[in-house]
């Protein structure tokens, strides 16, 4: 792992390949390792960078002043890429897509279904994200629809788990930061002014959805679709939210064919 140091602390990443930049973003409670089975499926000629965001599964810890609201992760990523000196970056959300995926145009779904609202829930509790996360490590438990259940149709490895879960449940540092994201607030009218800034956005956009999955609505996919000026939509049969996990041969088919101008 590689580290790059920004205002609000230390990022670790994970790169590979060469060429054009490739940022592949993770979501809440899980760090690069969830982009492992499309990584080995994407083209060459590529540069492949997964930064481990303060989300909960990070190893380092920000500083203690770091601003980690949902405004302030979405200036840790600009931050990052700025300090990576990344030009005509292709950025790949998931599951977290900072200001992207939120309120406008009826996409109204934040924290997300049923699990983000847990996790609301979880945060407001004392102690409440480190019992989730123990909750997590039982097999028979992450499979219920408050916690993973409605994330993958297939079930999470355990190693997987007790990697995203570890840093949180040994670190207070970490167990800091993710309260400080959980407990930002979200404030309805900044979300929905920044989602509709995304129609003047004129890069090429690939809005890539899984349409079988509770968490995130089909319809919200193709809304966002249409609010993005030069975007594509595209879906993945059989997937839940985490598609890179269930069906990581589509994901890496979509995905590489994007940048390369390759797609069917």
């Amino acid at each position: 792992m590689h580290e790059i140091h920004i205002p609000s602390g230390v990022v670790e990443y994970d790169e590979t390949g060469s060429g054009p930049p490739v940022v592949l973003l993770h979501g809440l409670l899980m760090d690069h390792t969830v982009w492992d089975r499309v990584l080995a499926l994407l083209p060459d000629g590529f540069r492949y960078l997964r930064p481990v965001l303060p989300l909960g599964s990070h190893r380092r810890a920000m500083s203690p002043d770091a601003d980690l609201t949902l405004p302030g992760q979405v200036r840790i990523v600009a931050d990052l890429l700025n300090a990576l000196e990344l030009d005509e970056v292709t950025l790949v959300h998931s599951d977290w897509g900072g200001a992207l995926f939120l309120t406008a145009y009826g996409l109204d779904n934040f924290p997300p279904g049923l699990p983000g609202r847990m996790v609301a829930l979880a945060a407001a509790l004392p102690g409440g994200l480190r019992l989730a996360a123990g909750q997590l490590r039982i097999d028979w438990l992450r499979r219920l629809p408050p916690l993973f259940g409605q994330m993958a149709r297939r079930p999470v490895p355990s190693e997987l788990i007790r990697r995203w879960t570890e840093p949180v449940l040994r670190d207070s540092g970490v167990h800091r930061d993710l309260l400080a994201y959980c407990r930002g607030g979200f404030d309805k009218a900044t979300l929905v002014r920044d989602t509709e800034a995304l129609a003047k956005f004129e890069g090429e956009t690939l809005v890539l959805w899984s349409p079988d999955n509770r968490v995130m609505p089909p319809e919200h996919g193709r809304r966002l679709a249409e609010l993005l000026p030069r975007a594509r939509y595209a879906e993945v049969p059989g997937a839940y939210v985490l598609s890179m996990l269930d069906e990581p041969e589509i994901v890496a088919r979509e995905l590489g064919g994007f940048p390369t101008g390759r797609a069917d």
